[in-house]
Formats: structure tokens, C-alpha cells, sequence
């Protein structure tokens, strides 16, 4: 489960990082909920890189109505390829979704505390993404060319590694440099393969304050160390 991310890195590092422009009206969110834009990185048909913003909540194409359909905001890595709301955009539209770090929550008895998880040294996570473009329907029930297309995306998940896994047992796919290449590679021929936990040692977490928990709240103080539940946990 991945339902909440953190995207604070400028301009510059994200270009460095991701080989690709930052849209102009790029700022720092500290609460992303699903519905939001998500930022991320796409591979052009010319094989140039392309940045720009997708609605977090996956429209699968063959939806009829994206006011009806079920918006998918994860994908599970194990059956992106039998699930027909994932199977095309999985062999044709794979993405990098541009994170600083994760909330997830952990559950113990009647509570949950919420845990801030990023990369050790604080640079910028790139997460298996997948992408869907919905056409809108003319009056005849054909898709419309020339209306603008709504574009959506979901975070692909798998079992959470051994620093996740006591907090919760998924976690959003961190794709190294070398994977990055190949999950938006349109002709790799096992996408899949780069879908596995990272290595435990790549991530540190915390846990933080509950105002995280409500999607109003949004700035650097949600990702300070809570000291109540740091008690707690040790």
C-alpha cells in the first residue's frame, strides 16, 4: 500500500537525478493524497525523457465514465499482467513517479502511527509507475480526438523488505538507476523483473505526527520525528 508521498526536491535536483525538464510550476508538497497530481517521469518516442504532472488514481481506458470508475491508486507488481485495468498501460505505458519519501502507516491494537520512510542522504525516489490515457466519448460513443485526454497513473506495490515490513507488509517499488532505464524501456522484454523490494539498507524511517493523517495538513513539520511515538517504538 502506498497512499501518501512526499515531493520536496527543487528543480535542479530533480534534472540532475532524472535527466528531464521540471515543469515550471514545480513546489514542494509535504502531503500528496490520492486525487492530487503526482509528478513523473515519462520516455517520449523520440527516447528523450519527459517530466510533467499525472492524476493519482488510475482511469483504465476502456472505462466508460471516469466520474463511475474505480480509481486505482496501487498496482500489485505480482499480477500487473493478468489484471485488465493494469495489462496494457503495464506493456506500454510504464512511469517514474517522483517521491522524497512515503508515509505508511503502522497498526498496533486500535492504533496507527503514521512512518515517514525515504532514501539514506535524502535524494529523490523513483517509483514503478504505470500511466493511462482516457479518451472522452463524442455523442456517437466513439472516443473524441479532440478533446483533451484525461491522464491518470497508479504506484506499483510489492511485499515490503525487512525495514517496511514491521510498519507494513507493502511497499511502493524503488527502482535503482539501472532498473529505472528498463522499466521505461517500451521493448524490455520482462518489465517485471526490475518489480522486487529494494535492499532494506538503501531506506531509513521514523515515525512522525498524526497530522499527517489528514489531507489538509501539508509542510516540512509532518516529516519531524515524533518524539511521542519514538518513546513508544525506541
Amino acid at each position: 500500500m502506498c497512499g501518501r508521498i512526499v515531493r520536496s526536491s527543487p528543480a535542479e535536483v530533480l534534472r540532475e537525478e532524472f535527466g528531464a525538464e521540471p515543469p515550471a510550476d514545480l513546489r514542494p508538497r509535504w502531503n500528496v493524497c490520492p486525487g492530487a497530481d503526482l509528478l513523473a517521469v515519462v520516455r517520449a518516442e523520440d527516447g528523450t525523457r519527459r517530466m510533467g504532472w499525472l492524476r493519482w488514481g488510475l482511469v483504465p481506458w476502456f472505462a466508460k465514465d471516469p466520474k463511475d470508475a474505480h480509481r486505482a491508486i496501487n498496482a500489485r507488481a505480482e499480477s500487473l499482467a493478468e489484471r485488465p485495468t493494469f495489462r496494457q498501460a503495464f506493456r506500454r505505458r510504464r512511469c517514474l513517479v517522483v517521491a522524497d519519501g512515503f508515509y505508511e502507516w503502522r497498526r498496533e491494537g486500535g492504533t496507527k502511527t503514521p512512518f515517514f520512510v525515504r532514501l539514506r542522504g535524502g535524494r529523490p525516489m523513483a517509483l514503478a509507475g504505470l500511466w493511462e490515457r482516457w479518451q472522452p466519448r463524442a455523442a456517437a460513443g466513439e472516443p473524441d480526438a479532440l478533446a483533451p485526454p484525461l491522464l491518470t497513473c497508479a504506484i506499483v506495490t510489492c511485499a515490503a523488505n525487512a525495514l517496511v515490513a514491521p510498519i507494513h507488509d507493502r511497499m511502493p517499488v524503488i527502482l535503482g538507476r539501472e532498473a529505472r532505464e528498463r522499466w521505461l524501456d517500451p521493448v524490455c522484454e520482462e518489465p517485471g523483473a526490475a518489480l522486487v523490494p529494494c535492499p532494506p539498507g538503501w531506506l531509513e524511517a521514523w515515525p512522525v505526527s498524526t497530522r499527517v493523517n489528514s489531507p489538509r495538513n501539508d509542510g516540512p513539520e509532518l516529516i519531524a520525528p515524533s518524539r511521542a511515538a519514538s518513546d513508544r517504538f525506541g
